[in-house]
């Protein structure tokens, strides 16, 4: 037998529940007549008479009730989970995946969307750490988190940070008997601890600028990290210098733990952005993320 199509199952078992061809056309949106050639077609496919027609109304046959019995009980569970999804659509639910680096993620993320998951139990976030730049459409992220001047161009960007800016800083034992770097060319004289990026698999170039000249300089050290808590630790640890957000040195530095070298040379950049592809459709648990993220003038 060739596979019968389900919108005419569906007719079937409304008008047998509904007892009435006109109650079960109106539920369908179609008329009458269309729904009893429905009921005819699939009689004639199955061979075999499901529904009894009186002038009274309709009853199912013996066939049909056997039929019916089957079928109720999975369009009962169709229509729960359609129903479910009515829900949904109103009420915020469900998992956000969110891409970020691990300052980005600290800083910003959590501090501003644990409010969110303690208001709404039905939203899940997930952030995930990364340096590289992924492309968030394939790895099915719903967005992602990056400075404002590596955002592509096609994708919607919402700030959620203030600008940035970078430092450079060692121990006071590290540098004690060290000549302090005054460029960074000098740092080529000095053991720092790098950072290595996974999209490309090299080492991050440290980035300078002042008086609208800019500078990349390639450093060297012995410890590697793709992580920025373990290279602010290295730097705590005396292996070298640092260069990690100005943020998270400020209370290290007042305590003497480290100090700031080529500060008239750390540049500032774009404070991070939220991102996301343009043709997304915000549900609800996403615009809670976008809300509660959101900079606010």
């Amino acid at each position: 037998m060739s596979r019968i199509d389900f919108n005419h199952l569906q007719a079937f078992v409304l008008v047998a529940r509904e007892r009435s061809f006109t109650r079960a056309a109106a539920r369908l949106g179609v008329t009458q007549s269309a729904l009893s050639h429905t009921i005819r077609g699939l009689e004639t496919r199955l061979g075999v008479r499901l529904l009894a027609r009186t002038t009274r109304g309709v009853s199912p046959t013996e066939a049909g009730e056997r039929l019916y019995a089957s079928l109720e009980p999975h369009y009962e569970g169709i229509d729960s989970a359609l129903a479910l999804l009515d829900d949904m659509r109103d009420k915020p639910a469900g998992t956000i995946r969110i891409t970020a680096h691990d300052h980005a993620a600290s800083t910003v993320l959590w501090p501003k969307l644990s409010g969110v998951l303690a208001a709404w139990p039905d939203v899940k976030v997930e952030i995930d750490i990364d340096y590289g730049m992924i492309d968030i459409v394939a790895e099915r992220f719903d967005a992602g988190v990056r400075l404002g001047d590596q955002v592509a161009k096609d994708m919607v960007a919402l700030r959620i940070a203030p600008d940035m800016r970078m430092a450079v800083v060692g121990s006071p034992g590290y540098l004690a008997g060290r000549p302090a770097p005054l460029t960074p060319q000098d740092l080529t004289a000095h053991r720092c601890v790098n950072l290595r990026l996974p999209t490309h698999g090299g080492l991050y170039a440290w980035e300078f600028e002042r008086g609208g000249r800019a500078l990349q300089v390639q450093v060297e050290g012995q410890a590697i990290f793709n992580t920025t808590p373990q290279i602010l630790q290295a730097a705590l640890d005396g292996h070298g210098l640092a260069y990690v957000p100005d943020d998270l040195v400020d209370g290290h530095v007042a305590a003497g733990r480290l100090q700031r070298v080529l500060e008239d040379w750390c540049p500032i950049f774009p404070g991070y952005h939220l991102y996301y592809p343009s043709r997304r459709q915000a549900s609800p648990a996403f615009a809670l993320v976008l809300e509660a993220l959101r900079v606010h003038s």
